[in-house]
């Protein structure tokens, strides 16, 4: 029996993302082999059965502490050389850099890292980035480059980063290869009719700047003034990342009326009570929550950046618009208030590109392949 280790950088996220894939790996007789720094019991009982073994590992998620880092590292090869895997997928940027590394020192037989996004450092900020973002970017270029050099397959999500990091010489040309997004169960992930009136847009993703939640609500602002009625809708949790946004600034966009903030709860309850979705991200790798909307038949308003343009064909399932552009955004989710109709009609293309492009099942075959060849 193979035996494959995934790594992970939050154990909920072997759930959400990696779900179907270690199903999929299991029942094909793998011993999966999950290791994540931040198991609790529910997890641990939902990922046996889903097949697979919790194993725990020492990471910080966030932040650059060499000492810390390099001795996390050292533990992480002790385990995998210690559980003799046949071959190690790690996933999410730190995983990705220090997981490869070990699994390397390790004389793991095979070796795969995703790259599922640039990442924060990557992303194009306005005007000229500090020096200590620059020194960060060129830290963490050099680590991409030391550990994807020793690995045996690359994975991209959208052709963007890959060109990127092919062209930076942060992955060997030879061993990178193209996936798309990671795909979603079109069963679980059906139709629903959706609410047109009042008109709601749907926002979902960790509270990050990078995510564009700024300018959703400065455009929700703009909206509202002309149509009070409309509802926006911003869905996740907050996060160290150092993009993260603060629950003072959070709360008051509540406390002022222009949002609805849940919190971290549920997605698919939230679709069906949408219109419309929204990600006005500055870059993604290829967004889950959009392939998920776009399952359920929401039409899509997104930026035109790496990820991102991926999943929408331009007015004909949603609108693409410049990242951080505030009345583009705006201009968009008016066109669908005033033309309601738009909603039902681009949304049914959402589900034909997803049928066509996000099965997880035909991706997870693909995936598969790129782990065991």
């Amino acid at each position: 029996m193979n035996t494959i280790v995934i790594i992970a950088h939050h154990a909920v996220s072997l759930l959400n993302f990696r779900g179907h894939l270690i199903r999929d790996l299991a029942g094909a007789g793998m011993r999966v082999l999950c290791l994540a720094p931040d198991y609790d019991a529910d997890t641990r009982d939902a990922l046996r059965s889903l097949g697979a073994e919790p194993v725990d590992y020492s990471l910080k998620r966030t932040g650059m502490n060499p000492v810390r880092d390099a001795w996390d590292l050292v533990r992480l090869v002790a385990v995998l050389r210690h559980l003799r895997p046949d071959v190690v997928f790690a996933f999410s940027t730190k995983p990705m850099v220090y997981g490869t590394l070990a699994a390397w020192l390790a004389g793991v037989p095979r070796r795969v890292a995703m790259v599922e996004g640039a990442g924060y450092v990557f992303t194009t900020g306005q005007g000229r980035p500090t020096w200590r973002r620059r020194a960060l970017r060129r830290l963490v270029e050099s680590l991409y480059r030391l550990a994807l050099g020793r690995a045996h397959r690359v994975i991209f999500l959208n052709p963007d980063d890959l060109e990127e990091f092919v062209g930076r010489r942060l992955a060997p040309a030879d061993r990178a290869v193209l996936l798309g997004g990671i795909g979603v169960d079109l069963e679980a992930w059906h139709v629903v009719p959706p609410v047109v009136s009042p008109v709601c847009f749907l926002l979902v993703g960790r509270l990050l700047r990078e995510k564009g939640i700024v300018e959703y609500v400065a455009a929700a602002r703009l909206i509202r003034r002309q149509y009070p009625d409309v509802r926006f809708v911003l869905l996740g949790g907050l996060d160290t990342n150092p993009g993260g946004l603060g629950l003072d600034e959070v709360g008051a966009w509540v406390d002022e009326g222009v949002v609805e903030w849940p919190g971290h709860v549920p997605v698919q309850p939230w679709i069906a009570q949408a219109s419309v979705f929204v990600l006005p991200s500055y870059r993604e790798g290829v967004p889950l929550s959009t392939q998920e909307a776009m399952a359920m038949g929401r039409p899509v308003i997104t930026t035109d950046v790496p990820g991102c343009r991926q999943t929408i064909k331009d007015g004909v399932n949603g609108y693409r618009v410049p990242a951080r552009d505030v009345d583009a955004l705006a201009k968009a989710m008016r066109c669908f208030i005033e033309s309601p109709a738009r909603i039902t009609s681009m949304g049914l293309a959402s589900r034909r590109i997803a049928e066509r492009d996000f099965d997880v099942r035909s991706i997870n075959r693909k995936l598969i392949s790129y782990l065991l060849n």
